[in-house]
């Protein structure tokens, strides 16, 4: 199996397994047993080519009907692997997703390995929430965000509930299910 081959089953499986697995994200199974969720793996290194992987995912995204392909995860299999490196490129992204009008169409949601919430220990189980395998950024539809938030009891409630679920596995369980150490 190839290095993108990798980044992409990893990424799947952890999406399987620990995202939806632990219901951390109640709006993902469908989509993911429906085949709706694109798993595109960047191999560049260069900021410029991430940026134009960014580009091409949001245009493939945005070309097919949700019904087809609801969501994507740009996955980098070598690029940002400094957690501040990342969240400087999140940031040009966002910009980017703006000055192209597609604030209210497309939402941006962040994910690395090193993932850290600004004032929480490094070591806090609830980091998990939004760490991955590599790198990812993913791009939510968000009229199917918006149903589906409109169909689930107090969404509002969820980042908290995930940071109580994660803090009572703690970190010893968590990384047993991720395959870490």
């Amino acid at each position: 199996m190839d290095e993108a081959e990798q980044a992409r089953v990893q990424t799947r499986d952890w999406l399987a397994r620990f995202v939806i697995g632990l219901g951390l994200c109640p709006f993902a199974a469908e989509p993911y047993r429906q085949g709706r969720i694109a798993f595109v793996v960047c191999e560049a290194t260069a900021d410029d080519a991430v940026y134009r992987a960014f580009v091409e995912t949001v245009e493939a995204l945005l070309a097919q009907p949700p019904e087809q392909q609801e969501t994507a995860l740009l996955i980098l299999s070598r690029a940002l692997t400094d957690f501040d490196d990342y969240l400087q490129m999140l940031d040009a992204l966002e910009h980017a997703l703006n000055e192209a009008g597609l604030d209210g169409v497309l939402q941006l949601a962040s994910f690395h390995p090193d993932y850290r919430f600004e004032g929480v220990p490094e070591d806090d189980p609830a980091n998990y929430s939004n760490r991955s395998p590599y790198p990812t950024f993913h791009l939510i539809r968000e009229r199917e965000l918006a149903a589906a938030l409109d169909r689930y009891p107090q969404p509002e409630t969820i980042p908290a509930r995930n940071v109580e679920r994660l803090r009572a596995l703690g970190l010893s369980r968590i990384r047993a299910l991720l395959g870490t150490r």
